[in-house]
């Protein structure tokens, strides 16, 4: 059956709504890994709900790794005799564990799907990785110096390269990259965790950041990719395989060359795309779970590439009802 973008859209802020709730009760607590498993736990539940015969491509590891969402996966309600679509997911139940664990902003539960073959199975390794909006599709070169990468991002945006933010994870793999921006003249945002909401924040007009440069996990540039390719953004990605045991590793996956350089429908060249990310901590673009006396109140965002449709959705939900006369019931 083939993937209906709309109704696939609304099962999924459904998933992503569910993880994001759940893993926000845990916010601030100061445990990573337990905010991290509670995400998975209510993520694999709600997709068990959907009508979908699911395949987990991007999960949180390898069957022996990972109890749950493991890559290989299959989840969802659906049967091959009820005619039910095949769908490929790329999931990260809390990206930014750390964030959440602390309180920090930018912490989302977000997933990528696709008909099958629709999304890259990538390798759990590193992958460099450039970034921008639309109006830079053409113009990016990894392997280019990062000052002719900057003048030619300016000039597709009509700006000054002084005016420019760029976006890099703070680590120490990055300082000669950081050194490279501000001698540019660039400014620069460094964040401690999230390069996927970055990557989206970069590909969204008037988010205040106009690229991302630097090296992030090469599962989270195949989400990356789903959610450039439906904003009609620019990216270039090339995985870092440098030991002997991942390069045995990304020839077992089928990747003949590991160090190819992957543009946006490369990583996700599936005709139907639905992105969807909701908000934990409150951030940029999104807001963080709010939590009331009768529930709670989610954001999300959410993106179908055929129908090129960009949504942001404010649900309330109400998890129990006032008593009578308006007392509230706890």
């Amino acid at each position: 059956m083939a993937v209906n973008e709309q109704e696939l859209s609304l099962h999924l802020v459904r998933v992503v709504e569910t993880a994001a709730v759940a893993c926000a009760r845990t916010m601030g607590q100061g445990e990573r890994d337990h905010s991290d498993h509670v995400a998975v736990e209510a993520m694999r539940g709600a997709f068990n709900h959907i009508p979908i015969r699911g395949r987990i491509v991007i999960g949180e590891g390898e069957r022996d790794e990972a109890p749950m969402l493991f890559i290989g996966e299959e989840v969802g309600a659906g049967t091959a005799e009820g005619n039910d679509p095949e769908i490929d997911i790329a999931v990260d139940p809390l990206e930014g564990t750390n964030l959440c664990a602390t309180g920090a902003a930018n912490a989302i539960a977000v997933l990528a799907a696709s008909e099958r073959g629709g999304l890259l199975h990538a390798p759990d390794c590193y992958m460099q990785k450039i970034i921008a909006g639309p109006a830079c599709r053409g113009v990016l070169d990894i392997d280019a110096p990062v000052e002719d990468n900057l003048k030619a991002i300016a000039g597709a945006m009509e700006r000054s390269v002084s005016s420019l933010t760029i976006m890099v994870l703070d680590r120490p793999r990055h300082e000669q990259l950081i050194a490279d921006i501000r001698k540019a003249g660039a400014r620069i945002r460094l964040i401690g965790d999230g390069d996927l909401s970055a990557a989206i924040a970069a590909a969204v007009r008037g988010s205040g950041v106009h690229a991302v440069m630097g090296t992030g996990g090469a599962p989270e540039g195949v989400i990356a990719a789903a959610a450039i390719r439906c904003l009609h953004g620019e990216m270039q990605g090339r995985l870092i395989v440098d030991t002997p045991e991942l390069e045995e590793r990304v020839a077992r996956m089928g990747i003949k060359d590991p160090h190819r350089i992957y543009r946006a429908k490369d990583l996700a060249p599936g005709h139907n795309i639905v992105f969807a990310a909701t908000g934990v901590t409150p951030g940029d673009l999104l807001k963080g779970v709010q939590f009331f006396g009768e529930g709670c109140r989610t954001h999300t965002l959410v993106m179908t590439r055929s129908t090129n449709k960009v949504r942001f959705v404010d649900t309330v939900h109400l998890e129990r009802a006032p008593g009578p006369r308006g007392v509230r019931i706890y």
